[in-house]
């Protein structure tokens, strides 16, 4: 394969020019590397290389203009803005940025295709006073700003562009029509110059008319990259430009159009591979590439095309370890690298400048990766113990002096981090730069190589650099909302560059770079509708039939070139491996490119289709099992003499893993920070309050009076035990509040429950609140003391019948303390648990003889008040009716044996902890 760039240099010698004495324009400056290269490899004796420009050069070296970033330019637009707007009128600059990022791109479309400005912008004020949605005959004031804005926008212009031409600067399009202004000067003294245009599509009119003058004197030749498949074929988008070169320039009347190649038709190995998901894009590439490279193929001739430029980093952690050329032309967006998320942070929690910090943004702040080892010393990490204080102390928002209590060596780090930054954009600049510094302390002092740490410290710091300049020279950045704006956008604009040999090795590369390079093996990722091509976005204020009414550049003409870019890369290549998305998604669509289904219904190439879908093995479900060692036996006597609660019999009957890990190894669940009340903090404060209420009752008969007196008390009794358990977490507002009007609703229908009982005539007398119970228990077989423990809620008598009850504060249905088969009770937690838990205190009662049986146990459920008290209840069957409600001895020993059958297989060193299958 003879690439295109190469067969010019040759056709060029045919002709004899002195390559040395030509100047070359290219589309980019990735293909004067490759166009030296190809140079090189003609030439039987050194030159001078000749001159190499991209067309941006070329034009910027003929306006004579300086070619200014956008971010300076929104400033020099505002500048405008200000003058001609009455102050006011006038807006923020952060409010202004967001509309003007538009404003200059249709100023830049205007003067890139030489649309006279007083012709459209009078144009555009005429449509809006027309079209405006006012029906009244009076214009409202909204209606006047609309077309006061419209008709602002050639002041905006005139005066913007004014400004810049007089400090001898521009943007892309100002530069262009400065240069279509100078190009007679510039033929005037070219002095025989020859410029060799090569490999350019769609032109802007700037373009077209230096183009088109240069050949007209004699001081140019143009090579164009199209295949006869696409220029002959008058629907084919790929050669929809040219086309229109061919047939509007007058050169071609005259002159042949000449470099029109054939390399399409040539027989091509196409495939077309649809994948789930990015990822799996960028996974199937390394496969690929492996694949590829078995027989040391030429890596140089393989490109991976890359349609989306996050895809960059999945594709580089997924390259063969047998590839180590490779070259990335393509930068990696600096918003991707850690420390991009770490200023985002930073900037989120002080955009408000907050005087307290949500408590998770603090803990993202102090354990992001950046950040973290800046806390380090040698008892620990700092941060760590600020992070365990949090959540220890339920903190949901804290202050910076709070923080600061919470180190002794550290202060000033928390400063830099936590300080305010009292809404001024240069004191938040000062901390930002600060804390870079600190972190390149911190590298430097580590033995460890942080050379790539160290190039993310170093752009960022060139990054606020940049803002501190521009703050300096503009003085516009009033706000930290503003800056944070300014900051994405430089932030958005940067790339980090790859070190590599442009010609040797792998090429990674997005699709503009790929412009008049030539490869034998193409990978193109990505090719889906919405990506490969766009789509219709139209970021603009003109109108779409005001852009064709003025021939600038639509949807379409977008579509076009990239329909040139795909073909162009397909022309001359013999693999072709097309990979798109084949999952939905929300925003860019999920199917494939229509390019697919042209290159399928135009039946030049038999296109081989597949999906292909990662390798996922069947995992076994393999469930949990703990041997009982000596020291697992050993930690079981030790809980057996401590006690078991009825809650951790349960636990266990549930799935013994989870007892295991609480109480063998002694694991707690994590305890984070409440934001909003949790249930088991609820169901505390609710047992709390009304321990407090009754237990200076015990022993008396309850009064209607007593009640009564517990009500008026319930909210400061509630919010006194909320105090407690929630610690500084507040519960005044949102969700914590309805969950403290809660907690008194509860106890209020509870407090009434009692009253209506009351009322009705029975006699309620409080035997014990809250009672610590704890028992021996000799099972046979054992010989080491077993010990069952429990705190019982609530001991009355009923009219005469004792009662053990148990207070739940979600809901509890009937049939949950209803037993059939006193085998089920230790192997059936979901049903049984509440019996099991309700027997287990009547049963410790029972053994300290505090009661006499025949007593009646069960629950009261405070989301279930209506039924009153659950009693515990044997039924003969599952079907029967009739329930014996009463406990008495015989139903005590029925349990006992199952109690003692649960602690021997507890204790049981045969019997292994083995996890059961939860339901999800």
């Amino acid at each position: 394969m003879i690439s295109f760039i190469k067969s010019v240099l040759i056709d060029l010698q045919k002709k004899d020019f002195k390559l040395e004495d030509l100047h070359f324009i290219l589309p980019s400056k990735r293909a004067g590397v490759f166009l030296k290269h190809h140079l090189s490899s003609l030439i039987e004796q050194p030159i001078f290389t000749p001159q190499i420009l991209s067309s941006e050069e070329f034009v910027e070296e003929l306006s004579g203009l300086q070619n200014l970033p956008n971010t300076d330019l929104l400033f020099r637009l505002y500048e405008s803005y200000l003058v001609l707007t009455a102050k006011e009128e006038q807006e923020s600059f952060d409010s202004f940025s967001k509309w003007a990022q538009i404003l200059l791109q249709d100023f830049n479309e205007i003067d890139r295709y030489l649309i006279p400005q007083d012709h459209i912008f009078d144009y555009l004020n005429a449509i809006k006073e027309l079209n405006h949605w006012s029906l009244e005959p009076k214009q409202t004031d909204l209606v006047k700003n609309h077309l006061k804005f419209w008709k602002q926008l050639k002041n905006y212009y005139t005066t913007f562009t004014g400004n810049l031409l007089q400090s001898k600067q521009g943007y892309q399009g100002l530069i262009y029509r400065e240069s279509v202004d100078n190009l007679e000067s510039y033929i005037e003294n070219a002095n025989g110059k020859t410029h060799i245009f090569l490999g350019f599509n769609a032109l802007n009119t700037a373009e077209s008319q230096i183009i088109q003058g240069l050949l007209k004197n004699d001081l140019a030749h143009i090579y164009w990259d199209i295949d006869k498949a696409f220029i002959d074929d008058n629907i084919h988008d790929a050669g929809w430009f040219t086309r229109q070169h061919r047939k509007q320039w007058n050169y071609f009347k005259t002159e042949p159009f000449n470099w029109v190649s054939n390399h399409y038709s040539e027989p091509k190995h196409i495939e077309a591979i649809g994948i789930p998901k990015l990822v799996g894009q960028a996974k199937y590439i390394g496969q690929l590439l492996d694949e590829l490279t078995e027989n040391d193929t030429n890596l140089s001739n393989i490109a991976v095309v890359l349609g989306e430029e996050q895809l960059l980093l999945p594709v580089l952690n997924s390259i063969p370890k047998h590839i180590t050329k490779l070259n990335v032309t393509m930068g990696l967006p600096l918003q991707f690298v850690p420390l991009a998320s770490f200023f985002e942070q930073l900037f989120n929690i002080h955009k408000n400048n907050p005087q307290h910090f949500y408590y998770k943004d603090v803990i993202g702040v102090l354990s992001h990766p950046s950040v973290y080892p800046l806390f380090e010393t040698d008892d620990g990490n700092v941060s760590n113990d600020i992070v365990t204080h949090i959540q220890k102390n339920n903190t949901v928002y804290i202050n910076v002096n709070e923080l600061k209590q919470r180190t002794s060596s550290h202060k000033e780090l928390i400063e830099l981090l936590f300080n305010s930054w009292n809404n001024n954009p240069k004191v938040a600049l000062k901390l930002c730069s600060e804390l870079i510094l600190r972190m390149k302390s911190n590298f430097d002092s580590n033995k460890q190589d942080h050379s790539l740490e160290l190039e993310y410290l170093y752009r960022f710091n060139t990054l606020f650099n940049q803002l501190v300049e521009l703050n300096t020279s503009y003085k516009y950045l009033n706000s930290i909302v503003g800056l944070q704006s300014i900051y994405k956008e430089l932030l958005s604009s940067e790339t980090l560059d790859f070190k590599g040999e442009p010609l040797e090795g792998l090429q990674i590369m997005g699709m503009l770079e790929s412009r008049v390079l030539d490869f034998e093996t193409v990978i193109i990722s990505s090719v889906n509708e919405g990506i490969l091509p766009s789509g219709k976005t139209n970021n603009s204020y003109i109108p779409f039939d005001v852009k064709i009414e003025n021939n600038l550049p639509t949807f379409k003409e977008k579509d076009a070139v990239y329909t040139y870019h795909f073909y162009r890369l397909l022309q001359r290549a013999k693999n072709v491996y097309i990979l798109y998305n084949t999952e939905i998604d929300a925003l860019k669509g999920g199917e494939k490119s229509r390019f697919l289904t042209q290159l399928e219904v135009e039946d030049i190439h038999k296109v081989k289709t597949s999906i292909v879908s990662p390798d996922v093995p069947i995992i076994d479900q393999n469930l949990t099992e703990i041997i009982k060692t000596r020291l697992v036996i050993e930690k079981v006597k030790q809980l057996s003499a401590k006690g078991y609660s009825p809650s951790s019999l349960t636990n266990y009957i549930r799935n013994p893993i989870d007892f295991y890990y609480e109480k063998i190894l002694g694991i707690k669940e994590f305890e984070d920070v409440e934001e909003n009340i949790a249930a088991n903090t609820l169901g505390s404060v609710i047992h709390n309050s009304l321990e407090d209420f009754y237990k200076p009752l015990v022993g008396h008969f309850l009064t209607i009076e007593h009640l009564k007196a517990f009500k008026s008390e319930t909210k400061a009794m509630v919010t006194k035990h909320f105090e407690e358990l929630y610690n500084t977490g507040g519960f005044s507002s949102g969700k914590n509040l309805i969950i403290f009007e809660i907690a008194q609703r509860y106890i209020t229908n509870f407090l009434n429950l009692e009253i209506e009982s009351l009322k009705d005539g029975n006699d309620i007398k409080i035997l014990s609140i809250e009672a610590d119970e704890i028992i021996d228990i000799a099972i046979e077989g054992l010989d080491f003391p077993i010990k069952l423990k429990g705190k019982v809620d609530r001991i009355d008598s009923f009219n005469g019948v004792t009662r053990v009850v148990d207070y739940k504060s979600g809901k509890v249905d009937k049939g949950k303390v209803e037993i059939v088969d006193w085998e089920e009770l230790t192997t059936d937690y979901d049903k049984y648990s509440k019996s099991f838990q309700v027997l287990c205190y009547a049963y410790m009662m029972r053994q300290n003889k505090k009661i006499e049986l025949p007593i009646e146990a069960g629950i009261i459920s405070f989301k279930n008040l209506g039924e009153g008290f659950l009693k515990f209840g044997k039924k003969p069957s599952s079907h029967a009716r009739t329930r014996d409600q009463l406990i008495t001895n015989e139903t005590l020993d029925n349990f006992e044996i199952e109690l003692k059958k649960l602690i021997v297989e507890i204790c049981n060193p045969k019997v292994n902890f083995v996890e059961k299958e939860l339901d999800k």
